[in-house]
């Protein structure tokens, strides 16, 4: 409402605001000839994150629990890591028919993303009759990933409207924004492309 006031938010700086990396992998979804939904294109979310023991005790929570921590610098491991174990996992359970054509998965040309002839992720991507391949976009052309064409920016804004108080709230927040995402919308940006 227009005479609604604003929430108060606190948090000691803004160098302390939760920010955590996430890798989305996302396909144009697959519809039917009557607009019915067939594959929804949302393949997973995943946050680079990790379970950490609580080295002390604090007043919310004993020493020993496991806490959600953010990897605040995500190498070429990490990504190596997530696209053999997770992403590929994913796509392979999630991919509406199993055929010959091949799957592309288009990451952009950051430093840490996994070379496209990588030996093990091309070891790891033909694996159980398919055939999936790694690409990177042309250089200097952010209007060619799909993701940063209008997907992450309406998860943002979808999150912004749950507040967060922890990285695993945030993690959930995402992880909903992801799952309630329109397909339409998301076979819309797949169109602009």
């Amino acid at each position: 409402m227009a005479d609604e006031e604003e929430p108060h938010r606190t948090c000691k700086s803004k160098n302390f605001i939760t920010k955590v990396m996430f890798l989305a992998a996302t396909a144009r979804p697959r519809f039917d000839d009557e607009g019915k939904v067939l594959f929804d294109g949302k393949i997973e979310i995943f946050p680079f994150v990790t379970k950490e023991p609580a080295k002390r005790s604090s007043r919310n929570r004993p020493a020993g629990t496991l806490e959600t921590k953010a990897i605040t610098s995500v190498k070429r491991e990490n990504v190596r890591e997530f696209l053999t174990q997770k992403v590929l996992p994913a796509v392979r359970e999630k991919w509406p028919v199993r055929n010959i054509e091949t799957i592309y998965i288009q990451q952009d040309n950051a430093k840490t993303h996994v070379n496209p002839t990588d030996t093990e992720f091309c070891e790891a991507a033909q694996e159980e009759d398919f055939d999936i391949c790694l690409m990177c976009q042309p250089p200097n052309s952010p209007d060619l990933n799909i993701l940063d064409l209008g997907f992450f920016r309406a998860l943002q804004s979808l999150k912004y409207k749950v507040t967060v108080k922890s990285v695993d709230d945030l993690i959930a927040a995402i992880e909903e924004s992801f799952k309630s995402y329109p397909v339409k919308q998301l076979n819309h940006i797949f169109l602009s492309l």
